[in-house]
């Protein structure tokens, strides 16, 4: 009883391991059929990088020129017009921060 348990097991192993590699080769061949995916790392996760970098410089450059500018309508009374002229402080120190990170990209040779 013992020794066909054993034998059982060892086939039931081998068996599994037979279709792990069955399974790898398939994947493998399907990932290059599709051209692999999205490549991990390299400049696929610098680009992200650089992307989330600008836009959150963007954005928050819009937001403290609005808030500052909504503070400044409520402390002195001449609502809207702070809050326009700081929200577009804020539009240009955006594009500012965009163009200085470009220019320092370029200059590094980062392209």
């Amino acid at each position: 009883m013992r020794a066909d348990k054993n034998e059982s097991d060892d086939e039931l192993r081998a068996r599994l391991e037979r279709l792990q590699t069955a399974l790898g080769k398939q994947e493998a061949e399907r990932r290059a059929e599709i051209g692999g995916g999205l490549p991990v790392g390299g400049s696929f996760g610098k680009a992200l990088s650089a992307g989330f970098t600008v836009l959150s410089e963007f954005v928050a450059a819009i937001l403290v020129g609005a808030l500052i500018g909504w503070q400044a309508d409520l402390w002195l009374g001449a609502k809207p017009w702070l809050l326009v002229l700081f929200l577009g402080l804020g539009v240009a120190a955006g594009f500012y921060n965009v163009f200085r990170f470009a220019a320092s990209k370029n200059a590094r040779g980062d392209g």
